[in-house]
This record gives structure tokens, C-alpha cells and sequence, in this order.
């Protein structure tokens, strides 16, 4: 069958194999073993390691600096929205940020409330939003969610202004902000300047300033997000630009947010952010405003992926070895409906192997492509941004050993699909070396439940 998406092209003659020592197996992940996991909850899954998620919470919850430390600490939902991870974060003293009806509702699920407590408020703080919509456009369910739960709301468009007005006279918003220019690992993950539709445009603020002020709303909150995995160099940018922004807005803001965008080392050399000197910079930012405006403003930071994304792997079997003239592939039984990433953006994940039964074994490593079960050219794990397919050192694998996909907790399962009616996988926690069900693999019974002939 001819892919409908573009074929992936062979790039010229690499060899299809290089003789090397193996890198080593993977026998467990957080204490538990991949074959035991896979014996236990099939393939593919998605499995959480808990530790390391309170681990990269705690990174910034408890970051401080000669400013102070980040205020609040609001995951984006969207990276990751299982209802466990959701409640462990939470638990964590994490916030969230949601961006569709539907996660509003999973935060409610987790725990969180639906508006401020007043009495998180503190050291003349504005209390903490547990929730916040954050979108640029609200759908009429949305609107309908906000207005009945009192859901704060994080504007990425003028025209949501009079849409809440409407609704909630008098509400405390938050202006998404796009400073002019953004950056980002991939074009298409970057959320700032004129080729991203996020976020009201930063010359438009004395406009939408007189908007809000005739629909009777009242601006709090200033928000800037120029782009994901972006580095710590363009995220400094952010901080200027959203001073000058603040300065326009003026004394009503009480809290301002960084934004995400904060990078995660997939590739090896590759290092996490320079955090204290990111929170310094914030800091220094934020004491500025605050002497202009004579009051105290709540520091927020916005990440999904660092604290989700290495707490992640996904466990494949390999079902079936073949060569395709020089390059060797291993076929496996997860494919781009289960990981999006790298067809999407030409991600790169660690892959690393687990014999059937979890057994070590001596191996030399082979250059394979490793590909999925989709009738799609593109369902390749290991290729390059254009679809470019490229090759792995692995250990030599056969049909049942079991392929780990590293670094997967961030715009996984989440951007699964049922393409080519393919059920979506479960997912496992584990936690304090005790693994837990916290997703059931979808059945066939679930693929067809609500249609009709």
C-alpha cells in the first residue's frame, strides 16, 4: 500500500552493519523488570518511574535564588495527563494548566480545585489558581466549563475577552503574550513570532488593554511561552520582553509567568538548563516590576516536559527481523499511534534493549532501523527531521526481545491515536519498586463503543 503521508527516503549507503561492542541491556526500569512488566501488562506500554517525576518537581518547587524562588509551579497538563501522574504532581504542591474541556476534567479528577484558595495567598501574594485554562480561542463547551467552575482563564486572543465578559462580568484574567519571536527543537513546536498562531500579538497590548477595560475585566496575570525544548538563551529573551509588555499593562498585574520551554537532554552530550541562573534572571526580572509597581507579584514557571518526559519508556517486543537490501530493520509492535514524536518532529529517543527473558546475554551491536506496524513509509522510531530513515547501534535483537524507548513521558501516550484501529496501550506507575495499573490497555470492544451501522 502507498503511504498517504511522505515515504521515507533511504539515505545513501550507510553500512548495514557496524561490528562494535553492544551497548548494554536493559534488564529493569526503577527496580522492576521490563520482561516482568511486559509479562504482566503486554505491549506496548507506557511505564512511569514515580521518583524520578517528584524528583524533576522538586528541581523547581524547591529552587531558590537571591530573589526568592519560583511561587508556583504549573505543569502543563498536556505532556502528560494520566490521572496518577496528575495527582502525584499535585501532591508534589505542582499546579495545572489546561488547555481543552477535557482537561479541566482530569485535573477536577486528580484533585485539584477548581478555583483559589485564599488562603494560599501569602507574603501579599495573590492566591494560587489550582487550574488554569490556557487557549486562544474558547470552544462553547469551554466557555460553558470556565464560567460554571470559575476557572481562571489565560487569554491568547483579543476576542476572548468579550466571550468571557459575557459570561463572568468583572473576572480576573491572564494575556498570553507572543513577544515576536520564538525558537523551539522543531518549527513546528515553536509558539512565538508571526508563523505561530499562539498568544496576542505584543504590539496589539494597548489595544487589548482598552478592550478589557470597556468589557469591565481585569488583567492580573502576564504569560509569555516563545517555544518547547527551546534553549536557555532564547528563554532568556522571554524576560525582557515580557517586562516591557508588564510595564504597558501596569499596577493591576499581580503575578507573571516565565512560561515552559525548559530543554531535556535526550540526545547524549546533551545537558539540562543552567536552572539557578534561569531562576536568577526571573528574579532580578520580577524585582523590577515590583518596584515599579509597588507591590508584590507571584513568579510562575510553566514546564511539561521536564518534569514528565525522562520519567517515561515504552516497552515494544520485537516481532519480526528482516533485511531490506543493506539495511537490516526490527519490526516492533508499537508504532507512531503509540509514539508521535518522531514522525512528527524527527525526535530522537535512547533505545535500549531487554532480552525475552530479561536474561543478560553477550551480543555484538548491529546498525538496524527500527520501524512499526502501521501501513505507513513513515512509521519509523529512528529517523531524522524530512522522515529520513536512519540507524541504531543495538545489540543483535530477535523476534520477543523487547525494545525500551527512552525519554517518553512527554508527548506520548498523550498524542497517541487508534490509526489503523489500534488500541491504546496501558499504562503502569511504578513506584517505591511496586508497579501499579494506573491505565487498562484499550479492547477492541472500546474501538467501536458509540457507532453505529
Amino acid at each position: 500500500m502507498m503511504s498517504p503521508t511522505n515515504g521515507a527516503q533511504l539515505p545513501t549507503a550507510p553500512p548495514a552493519e557496524s561490528v562494535h561492542p553492544a551497548p548494554p541491556l536493559r534488564p529493569s526500569i526503577a527496580e522492576v523488570g521490563v520482561a516482568e512488566l511486559a509479562r504482566n501488562y503486554g505491549t506496548p506500554l507506557y511505564v512511569y518511574d514515580a521518583e524520578m517525576i517528584r524528583r524533576r518537581s522538586r528541581d523547581l518547587t524547591r529552587a531558590s535564588g537571591p530573589g526568592g524562588g519560583w511561587d508556583t509551579v504549573r505543569f502543563a497538563q498536556k505532556a502528560c495527563s494520566n490521572l496518577a501522574v496528575l495527582s502525584l504532581l499535585r501532591r508534589e504542591g505542582v499546579v495545572v494548566d489546561a488547555v481543552s474541556t477535557g482537561e479541566i476534567h482530569r485535573a477536577l479528577a486528580a484533585g485539584f480545585a477548581p478555583h483559589a484558595d485564599r488562603s494560599t495567598s501569602r507574603d501579599g501574594l495573590p492566591p494560587v489558581h489550582p487550574i488554569v485554562y490556557t487557549a486562544d480561542i474558547f470552544d462553547r463547551d469551554s466557555l460553558d466549563t470556565v464560567a460554571r467552575l470559575g476557572i481562571h482563564v489565560n487569554c491568547g486572543s483579543s476576542d476572548m475577552l468579550e466571550q468571557l465578559a459575557e459570561r463572568v462580568p468583572g473576572a480576573e484574567v491572564t494575556l498570553r503574550v507572543n513577544p515576536g519571536f520564538g525558537h523551539g527543537h522543531s518549527q513546528k513546536t515553536n509558539t512565538g513570532g508571526e508563523g505561530s498562531k499562539h498568544g496576542i500579538w505584543h504590539e496589539e497590548i494597548p489595544e487589548v488593554l482598552k478592550r478589557a477595560e470597556w468589557a469591565g475585566l481585569s488583567i492580573t496575570g502576564l504569560h509569555m511561552h516563545i517555544g518547547s525544548g527551546t534553549d536557555l538563551e532564547h528563554l532568556a529573551e522571554v524576560a525582557g520582553a515580557l517586562e516591557k509588555v508588564a510595564l504597558e499593562v501596569g499596577r493591576s498585574l499581580t503575578t507573571i509567568s516565565a512560561g515552559g520551554g525548559l530543554p531535556v537532554p535526550y540526545k547524549p552530550g546533551e545537558v539540562h538548563a543552567d536552572l539557578s541562573g534561569y531562576l536568577n534572571l526571573w528574579n532580578t526580572t520580577r524585582r523590577r516590576l515590583e518596584g515599579a509597581f509597588g507591590h508584590p507579584l507571584r513568579l510562575e514557571i510553566e514546564p511539561g516536559r521536564y518534569l514528565t518526559a525522562e520519567a517515561g519508556f515504552l516497552i515494544t517486543e520485537v516481532r519480526a527481523v528482516k533485511r531490506q537490501g543493506t539495511r537490516k530493520y526490527l519490526l516492533v509492535d508499537a508504532g507512531f499511534n503509540t509514539l508521535a514524536r518522531p514522525v512528527m518532529y524527527g525526535s530522537w529517543h535512547p533505545l535500549s534493549l531487554c532480552s525475552a527473558d530479561g536474561s543478560e546475554r553477550a551480543a555484538l551491536a548491529e546498525e538496524v532501523a527500527v520501524g512499526g506496524p502501521l501501513c505507513e513509509s513513515g512509521d519509523i522510531f529512528t529517523q531524522t527531521d524530512g522522515g529520513f530513515v536512519a540507524t541504531r547501534a543495538l545489540p543483535r535483537a530477535k523476534v520477543g526481545d523487547l525494545l525500551v524507548i527512552e525519554i517518553a513521558g512527554a508527548y506520548g501516550f498523550v498524542m497517541a491515536s487508534n490509526y489503523n484501529s489500534k488500541p491504546l496501550p496501558a499504562e503502569v506507575l511504578i513506584d517505591g519498586g511496586v508497579a501499579r495499573l494506573v491505565r487498562a490497555r484499550q479492547t477492541p470492544e472500546d474501538l467501536v463503543r458509540g457507532e453505529t451501522v
